[in-house]
């Protein structure tokens, strides 16, 4: 008994040792342990300063975009064909015209202006132009006058049109551009297209269901066509100002002629032919200078090329000349006056034909960062120009050179004369001198 006493103290010193040294290291650990999470954290947060401050030192290095390229989307399109970009407007751009003149082109954007730009600074660095305000509203259309003294917008609130005058200065150029007149709403549909003939005899207006007025230069309605094509989605007048044409939700182009008598009085308008292939519904066509070729684009994914120079009067019909691939959405088509080139577009890609070859020549991609509002040849046929975001890219029409040459090649094949191939051999030689000229980098 004496014994088992004696051994209880021992065993409570043993067990309280016991319990110190347990506590002792159970504080060790929980101190290396807050010690090393305040390393661990001074490891993440130095590396994580460290990180701050190389980022800060790569965006100093790294260029400031400009205010244009951040709310465009990037840099502007770049490409060997390139001769420059009209870049002043400050919103989308919508539409554009060339003057017959072949001195001027016009671009309307939501901003709410009107810009004329000079074609012979197409190739500088810089382009002047001069600004139309459009008053409380925007133009979705835009055509100039034959003699260039004025302009018609089609206004996207009022949804009627407006024409402008447009001043001269001293030196002949484009001065103070005025507000003229207001056409009377003649149609309660929205107007989707505008053409003004070239003789100035007549307005062509296109609404969005299946009416086209023909009127005269001051509003007053001389014509008008129903088109029985379920709504219209295109139509322009020739550049002759002999046709009209549109299209629609069906797969064919029509064509009526605008006629007037020997003393310039309107006669009627009477149907002309129609272009008939496609297996889908027609999204474009244009002309050519002188009506002689058409080419029109489908929903079916191809393009034809037409041969229109045919006495319709005698029942004969246009005369496909070929057909092409391209995409099954496309937007526009445009034909140069000679007829020798042939530009269309499918969201922010252009590709471009040469029609004497009849191959395709080029295919521009990401022409914009949007898609293309707008496709035309110059009166020239020299440029080609599209319009996209806030901005209209001039391309050289490369291809048009090229299927001059060898349209011309062809031609000095066939003479009957050496004289004649003589001829033919210079229109080569300058051909591909303009050529050359216009492949050599800007300055």
């Amino acid at each position: 008994m004496a014994g088992e006493e004696a051994s209880l103290p021992v065993m409570a010193v043993t067990v309280a040792v016991g319990a110190v040294v347990l506590l002792l290291v159970f504080l060790c650990s929980v101190g290396k342990k807050t010690q090393d999470e305040e390393e661990k954290e001074q490891v993440v947060s130095k590396k994580k300063s460290s990180k701050e401050n190389a980022d800060k030192t790569n965006a100093s290095k790294k260029p400031k975009l400009s205010l244009k390229q951040k709310k465009s989307g990037g840099p502007l399109f770049t490409h060997p064909w390139m001769a420059s970009a009209l870049k002043a407007h400050g919103s989308y751009v919508v539409d554009m015209d060339f003057s017959q003149n072949g001195k001027y082109l016009i671009t309307v954007a939501e901003d709410r202006a009107a810009m004329i730009w000079s074609i012979k600074d197409f190739r500088q660095k810089e382009h002047k132009f001069i600004r139309a305000n459009i008053e409380y509203d925007h133009a979705v259309r835009v055509r100039f006058s034959p003699d260039t003294k004025a302009f018609l917008v089609v206004l996207a609130k009022e949804n009627i049109l407006r024409i402008y005058r447009i001043g001269k200065k001293e030196d002949g150029s484009p001065g103070n551009i005025t507000a003229a007149f207001d056409f009377p709403k003649l149609n309660s549909a929205d107007i989707i297209h505008i053409g003004v003939a070239s003789n100035g005899r007549f307005i062509m207006i296109c609404y969005s269901n299946t009416i086209i007025h023909i009127t005269t230069i001051k509003g007053e309605i001389l014509a008008t066509l129903d088109t029985h094509q379920v709504n219209n989605s295109f139509a322009t007048v020739s550049y002759c100002g002999r046709f009209v044409g549109s299209v629609g939700f069906t797969p064919d182009v029509k064509v009526w002629e605008v006629l007037f008598d020997k003393t310039h009085a309107f006669k009627e308008v009477k149907r002309a032919f129609d272009l008939k292939g496609h297996t889908a519904g027609v999204r474009c066509f244009s002309f050519n200078s002188d009506s002689s070729r058409m080419a029109s684009v489908s929903k079916d994914g191809t393009w034809k090329f037409w041969d229109t120079d045919v006495q319709y009067q005698l029942q004969q019909e246009p005369y496909l000349l070929f057909t092409g691939q391209f995409h099954s959405d496309p937007t526009f088509i445009t034909l140069s006056p000679d007829g020798r080139s042939v530009a269309m577009s499918h969201s922010n890609t252009i590709s471009v034909w040469n029609t004497v070859s009849k191959k395709c020549d080029q295919v521009l991609e990401n022409v914009h960062h949007g898609p293309v509002v707008g496709l035309s040849f110059s009166s020239s046929g020299k440029y080609l120009v599209s319009l996209g975001d806030k901005h209209a890219i001039i391309l050289h029409n490369i291809t048009g050179y090229k299927a001059t040459i060898e349209d011309l090649e062809n031609r000095k094949q066939k003479a009957s004369s050496k004289t004649g191939a003589e001829r033919i051999q210079i229109q080569i030689d300058q051909a591909k001198a303009a050529l050359e000229e216009v492949s050599l980098p800007k300055e």
